[in-house]
Order: structure tokens, then sequence, then C-alpha cells
């Protein structure tokens, strides 16, 4: 009998919020604990089963996405909304759904950290399964990106039922449809937005099956573009959902022409950056997967607004502020990128922490493309356990030292920054340092908090 199991797991999750600990994944982890398919157990009573998006980068953003579209389509979405992505955040986001037998909800949408995607998917059993990109993140932890391809490799092999939705433009995700039933491909397809050249940063340059430098004809993201191996072994598939006439607002959104079997539409997403283009492509494959129509996924791309720190922008002391999230290279770049487009200097606060969940080794920064910031800063504060590294990154970047100020404590160096920024402040905190911006600003009433 999994009830009294449940009423346990509940239990230990209330006692936590009330010692002021959180509970997002407690209450999923002691539910494992004592019930280890828990998550098989109460998926399978979802009427339209669930499905799960896994990707290095985006996984939060892509999700939300997607439960804006399921709302409009499917009813009400079982989902773990605020980011708790490893085994006990899934079983906690179907734990609080659950009532006795019954469970409160249509159908399941699940972001699955990428490490964890092999214990959580053959549980899962998803109708369906998006799976975005792979970039060099927390090496400590994760380690090689091939790695990560091969493990995802054997677990798409357990899952024969699941409809796979692929990245074409990102080779070791491209390389997991081959030789599988009907995998549905999504990618950019606008020149006009292409990198000159594949940065240096970038992670996948080689063939998975033979090891040649991959040849590209355009550059997108980081390794994501158009791709083919010189020796013949492999090349990009053709995408069936694609994004072209892409216009890119700066930190205010964007605009492209979604081309999907069912038809083509344009779109006005509220997100920023050709990486959010590259979330609502595959929120868009996804749906489609699914079966959901044009219109209620136009609808919902257009309706979702930023993930909490991803290109969130809230009021605080008469400013706004836009919290970018930074975690690897590649997301840095993109961020950058975005915020070469504004227009004048602009006033920065940038947070590097090196906690477990950044990942200890910061020596990513060094690859990240901060250059793209020299001649744009006015003035900048580097907070966080590793602000001194990050400021002396930022001068070898180009950016005066007189415009650099260190403070490690984030809530001073957050006064600071807004005491000397004009209307708009950004900024660029890693994940840790995310979650505490966030709270402070809870505890200032400048935004709802989120616990994790």
């Amino acid at each position: 009998m999994i009830g009294p199991k449940l009423a346990a797991a509940r239990a230990a999750g209330a006692l936590s919020r009330r010692a002021g600990r959180g509970g997002t994944s407690l209450p999923g982890k002691v539910l494992l604990r004592l019930e280890p398919e828990a998550i098989a157990t109460l998926s399978s009573r979802l009427p339209q089963g669930s499905v799960a998006i896994s990707a290095t980068n985006g996984k939060t953003t892509t999700a939300a996405i997607v439960a804006a579209i399921l709302a409009r389509a499917e009813g009400r979405v079982v989902h773990n909304v605020q980011g708790a992505n490893m085994a006990g955040g899934v079983a906690s986001a179907l734990l609080d759904a659950s009532h006795g037998t019954r469970i409160d909800g249509e159908i399941g949408l699940f972001e699955v950290d990428e490490f964890w995607l092999d214990r959580v998917a053959p549980q899962l059993r998803p109708r369906a399964l998006l799976l975005g990109n792979l970039f060099r993140d927390q090496l400590d932890r994760y380690g090689e990106l091939e790695t990560i391809a091969d493990r995802w490799a054997a677990v798409l092999d357990r899952l024969p039922g699941t409809r796979l939705v692929l990245n074409a433009d990102d080779p070791l995700v491209a390389d997991l449809g081959l030789g599988r039933d009907d995998p549905l491909y999504f990618g950019v397809e606008d020149d006009a937005v292409a990198l000159a050249h594949l940065p240096h940063a970038s992670d996948s340059k080689h063939c998975r099956r033979c090891g040649t430098p991959l040849a590209y004809d355009a550059v997108y993201v980081g390794h994501l573009g158009r791709w083919h191996c010189p020796r013949g072994d492999s090349s990009r598939p053709a995408p069936a959902v694609t994004a072209a006439n892409i216009r890119l607002d700066g930190t205010r959104g964007a605009q492209l022409l979604l081309r999907t079997p069912a038809g083509d539409a344009e779109v006005r997403l509220g997100l920023p950056g050709l990486y959010n283009v590259y979330n609502a492509l595959g929120a868009a494959a996804l749906a489609l997967a699914l079966g959901i129509s044009l219109d209620d996924i136009v609808a919902g791309l257009e309706e979702v607004r930023a993930a909490f720190g991803r290109a969130e922008t809230v009021q605080i002391d008469g400013h706004e502020l836009a919290i970018l999230l930074v975690k690897n290279p590649t997301g840095a770049n993109e961020v950058l990128r975005t915020l070469a487009l504004e227009a004048g200097e602009i006033d920065l606060l940038a947070v590097l922490n090196d906690n477990v969940a950044d990942g200890r080794d910061v020596s990513w920064i060094w690859d990240a493309d901060l250059e793209l910031l020299a001649g744009s800063v006015r003035r900048v504060v580097c907070s966080g356990t590793r602000a001194p590294e990050l400021a002396l990154r930022l001068k070898y970047a180009g950016i005066e030292p007189e415009r650099i100020e260190v403070i490690d404590d984030l809530e001073a160096g957050l006064d600071a920054a807004l005491a000397g920024a004009g209307d708009r402040l950004y900024a660029m905190p890693t994940y840790t340092a995310m979650l505490a911006l966030r709270e402070l600003l809870a505890r200032r009433g400048s935004t709802a908090g989120m616990f994790t």
C-alpha cells in the first residue's frame, strides 16, 4: 500500500517548511526512500500520460512554454514547476497532485536533470521526450559530454514507445535519433542570425561516428548549427519544425516565423535571445508530437513569460532589474550576445558562486566571451564567493578597472549596483546566486520567493 507512504512523505515536507528549510524536493526524496517505484506508480495514474524534457541549457524555460501550451490543450498539468528536476523533485510534483488513488491532473510535464534522465525516464515512460542540447556544464559533476550522450542513448533503448523530439542542430543530440522510429527534429534556418565562425568555447566539434572535425555551413549558438561530417559519416537531419525570419529585440523579446508540418505562423516571444528561440522551437515540436493544434501552440508561445531568473524583470527601488542566469560558457555567451544588442551603456551586477550546484570549477568564465561587454559597460559590481576572480576576468576582457567594483556580499553588492545605476540594471548571476538574489528580492517585496 502506497497510501501510508504518501502521508509520511507529506508530513516530512510539512516539518521541513515549518523549520524554514523549504520543501520542494524533500517529500519526494522521502517517498522514494520508502517506495523506490513511486514515480512509476503515481505517473501511471495520469489519464493522458506524461512528457519529459532534458537539456543542459533551457530546461526550465522550455518546460514553462510547454506548460502554457498544455494548459490550453490538455487541461490540468502536473509539473515540477519550481525546477526541482532530479528524482526527488519529480516525485514531489506527483505527490502534491495525488489524493488517495486519484491524481489531480490530466497530463504530466517533467523537466529532468540530464544526469538523472536514465533513472527517472524509465519510471515515467513518457509519451514524448524532448532532448534539447548538450553543452559543457559542471565538468566536476557530469564529466565529458560524450558521457551524457552515451547515458542518454542507453536509456532511449529502454523507452521503445516514446516519441523522440530532438534538436537537429546539436550533433550529439541529433545522433541519438539514428536508427530510431520517427524522431521529430527541430532547428533554426535563418542565416541572418548566424555567427561569423564557430566560437572557441564550442563543445561538440567532432563526428560522433568517426571523430572527424565537423564542418559547418552556419553556426547559431555554440556548436548548434547546420553541420556535416566531411567524411560523410553523419550530417544534420532535416528538421520538420524550424524558425526563420528571426528578429531579436535585445532583452525584451524576439519574433520568428514558425514553420511546421501543420502550417506556418508568425510568433512574438516575450523571451529574449536566440537561445530562447531554440527553447520555443523545442516546445512547439514537443506539442506537435502530442497532436496539439498549431493555434494552441502559437497562443502558448506568445503567452509565456520568463521563468524565474531567466531574463525575468522585476521592479526594485525605482529601477528595472533584469535577471539573466549564466552557468556555462555557451549560456553566458548567449546572454552576452543579447546584452550587446542593448542601446547605450549598461549597468551590471555580476555574481559568481562556486557552490556545489554551480560547480566548484569556475574556470569556464575564461571561455565566456566577456569581451562582448568591452565598451558597453558603464559600471559593474562583482559579488559572490568568487567575485575577485570575476573582476579580474572582466579586466582582461577590456573593461576599465575604474568601472569595476568588488563587493563579495550579495546584498551589499545589490545595494551598491542599484545606487549607481540608471533606470535599468542587469544582473548576471550563477545558479545559487540567482536563487539567493530571488530570496533577497522576495524579502524586500519585489518578487515572490522561490524555494528549491
